[in-house]
């Protein structure tokens, strides 16, 4: 298996990195929201309120 940021063979203490700073990197793409999963837009109408942690199931 190798790196997915560098290419080099994964260390089995990183893995699948090669080393602590390929995971580093990998982990800031992930902060910025370079990776991304495609799918439909959000109607904010649909959001609960912040705070609201009700279950729409209780509303039964």
């Amino acid at each position: 298996m190798s790196c997915p940021i560098c290419q080099r063979p994964a260390d089995p203490a990183y893995r699948p990195f090669c080393s602590r700073r390929c995971a580093d990197v990998d982990l800031a793409r992930w902060l910025r929201g370079d990776y991304a999963i495609p799918g439909e837009p959000v109607d904010p109408a649909s959001v609960p309120p912040e705070g609201d942690t009700r279950d729409r199931r209780d509303d039964d």
